[in-house]
């Protein structure tokens, strides 16, 4: 057996795409071709100006209002144009590269001859989603144009005309893959599909009444589970099930849609999240990561388990740095695959510890499932900030736990203890990215800037970093990073937009109040309601993703929470680590396949060492669920609400 966890199976390993090593969707590649070409080399160009302008806007308008007390009023309405074109512009580019969230179960498990079916398939319900979505947005830019911004007086149809591009980016990629597929195979769906459509438009009046009230309601929700569990991207699968919900009922009209999508991605909070990715690959491209890795490696490596609890530690702190969980992984898991491979340990293992890390990293400030849920709730950024640290202390002290029994028998050579010299000099050399979170926290906490804000100066803080003192990013790995960071930002933007309109169809549908009386007879109690919604939350977690599930059920939840009489601060904090939990659970969730591709290892064999780390997982989050202080102690200390 390869000690080091290099696979000899034929089993293929995971993509860095963040899935399962798998045929790629025909024309998800770049194409060479004049015309596909020339979009994404647009879009390359229009990502990176607005995330680069957005960046300029924002850190220049909170230095002016700091520092010589002149406010911009205008910043808000030049970034959150910015950030619109990185959420849809964005999503389409990382929809052409592949890089969407969708899970391929059913597709590994079909045989190969219904593998072209069932990819033509998935772009033609792209196309339908596309088409509609572009006419709603076209009604709704149409709608808005006479409208003027109450400071640059835009015209408020121009923060509409990135979602009618995205669909137009859409519908051309989804026509591409379709012609690059067999033509027989992508006919014979088409037209049975067109059938399909066609006999439901005819016979509308006979099978609307059958889907009166509840019936209309769970419909949705299973167009919604199976597009998903066929592998259509989450983000389109929400818009899907939107669709047909309006359809169905038949009183609204599409436009809605358009509406609650834009708005969905409009709040400033949200203009951190391409900050914090963006300072992620900063982290990764410029020695940032590497090096707090080596000084976390001197003062923790000679303990059993050595590395995996290196492994931990480190990803306890970048996660306070970059605020992604593909940051994360990536930025600890690349800087440690050599050195547990050349120390012997099993990649297999060490994915579950990177996967765990990941995880513990739900509720490490700046986390950007925090920034979400403190955009769709009552609770301040600042609060969720603070009241993340010690639950997610918790959760890694648990899983360094594990690891040191499991290395108890263990006949690896465990390195010496660092001499005082070494780790002075792992100190200093780790010293300055370590003044990052000082940054954030200082800003944050002494009133000086938003969170928002305060990403902004990381991203300049690790830029001067990485160009200037380190030298290790160039101008042309900079601009890659941008569009990357554009790329990423804007899939993660699309499927919180897609969330918005699904979530305004669930209110409609009244589901709110009837998840309630589903609960009714639980919230009884505060421990059963918590241990029911950890069930309930992990198994959400793990079919939706962390991000869509959670801006669904967090304005469900959280007041019923404090109902029952449960801090909502704590009630949240709980929640981000059961959704961590399922977003990384094997199988399916989206986090492990991307924890995979890192360590370049297998999923099947990855799973079963992830089986021992999930049960501890559980195990600290039924801790920091049932022993409210962890949660409480820190804000309170600080004087914030929670």
């Amino acid at each position: 057996m390869d000690r080091s966890g290099g696979s000899q199976s034929p089993t293929p390993t995971a993509s860095l795409a963040g899935l399962e090593e798998k045929p790629r969707l025909a024309g998800e590649e770049v194409s060479r071709r004049p015309l596909p070409g020339l979009i994404d080399a647009s879009l390359r160009v229009i990502l990176a100006a607005a995330l680069f302008t957005e960046l300029g806007v924002v850190f220049l308008s909170t230095l002016s209002r700091s520092l010589l007390g002149i406010p911009w009023v205008w910043t808000n309405e030049a970034a959150e144009m910015c950030l619109t074109t990185i959420a849809f512009l964005g999503g389409a580019f990382a929809y052409r590269r592949g890089e969407h969230a969708y899970i391929r179960t059913l597709l590994d498990a079909l045989p190969m001859r219904w593998h072209r079916a069932y990819l033509a398939l998935i772009q033609f319900l792209v196309l339908i989603v596309a088409i509609t979505m572009g006419m709603s947005g076209y009604s709704f830019f149409l709608e808005r144009w006479n409208d003027l911004t109450p400071v640059l007086e835009m015209h408020t149809g121009w923060f509409v005309l990135p979602l009618i591009l995205c669909m137009l980016v859409l519908v051309i990629t989804a026509i591409e893959r379709l012609l690059a597929q067999h033509r027989p195979t992508v006919l014979a769906v088409g037209c049975g599909l067109a059938v399909l459509i066609l006999t439901l438009v005819l016979s509308r009046e006979i099978w609307r009444p059958w889907l009166a009230g509840d019936a209309t309601l769970s419909l949705a929700l299973g167009i919604f589970f199976a597009t998903v569990l066929i592998g259509l991207p989450v983000g389109f699968a929400l818009l899907l099930s939107a669709l047909c919900y309006l359809h169905t009922v038949g009183t609204m009209p599409t436009i809605m849609l358009s509406q609650t999508m834009t708005r969905g991605i409009n709040g400033f909070v949200l203009l951190a999240v391409p900050f914090f990715i963006l300072a992620g690959t900063i982290m990764n491209e410029g020695g940032i990561s590497r090096r707090l890795v080596h000084m976390v490696h001197a003062f923790v490596g000679h303990v059993r388990g050595g590395l995996f609890q290196v492994m931990v530690v480190s990803m306890y702190i970048v996660s306070g740095l970059s605020g992604s969980k593909a940051a994360d992984v990536a930025a600890v898991g690349l800087v440690m695959r050599d050195m547990l491979r050349q120390e012997g340990y099993s990649l297999e293992k060490a994915t579950a510890v990177l996967a765990s890390g990941a995880v513990m990293g739900e509720t490490v400030p700046p986390s950007i499932p925090m920034l979400v849920l403190g955009a769709v709730t009552t609770i301040s950024i600042g609060t969720l900030f603070v009241g993340g640290l010690i639950p997610a202390a918790v959760v890694g002290v648990c899983l360094m736990v594990l690891i040191y029994f499991q290395f108890r028998r263990s006949t690896m050579t465990r390195p010496p203890r660092a001499t005082f010299r070494q780790l002075a000099k792992a100190t200093l050399r780790g010293l300055l990215p370590l003044l990052m979170p000082v940054i954030l926290f200082g800003g944050i906490l002494a009133g000086v800037a938003t969170a928002t804000e305060v990403s902004s100066f990381a991203v300049v803080y690790g830029l001067v970093l990485a160009c200037i003192i380190y030298r290790e990013l160039g101008l042309r790995t900079f601009i890659r990073g941008l569009v990357d960071c554009a790329s990423v930002s804007g899939m993660i933007l699309f499927i919180l937009g897609g969330a918005s309109s699904f979530a305004w169809a669930l209110t409609v549908a009244n589901l709110p109040h009837r998840l309630v009386g589903l609960l009714s007879g639980v919230h009884q109690s505060q421990w059963v309601f918590m241990l029911a919604s950890i069930v309930l939350l992990i198994v959400t977690g793990l079919i939706l993703e962390g991000l869509p599930a959670l801006l669904i059920l967090a304005p469900i939840l959280l007041p019923i929470a404090g109902r029952v009489g449960i801090s909502q601060l704590h009630y949240g904090i709980v929640l981000l680590i059961a959704m961590g939990i399922g977003a990384f659970m094997p199988p399916v969730g989206v986090g492990f396949y991307f924890a995979c591709a890192v360590c370049e290892t297998t999923i099947e064999k990855s799973s079963r060492e992830m089986i021992p780390f999930v049960i501890v997982l559980c195990l600290g989050l039924i801790i920091v669920a049932l022993v409210p202080w962890f949660t409480l102690f820190l804000p309170a200390r600080f004087g914030l609400s929670g």
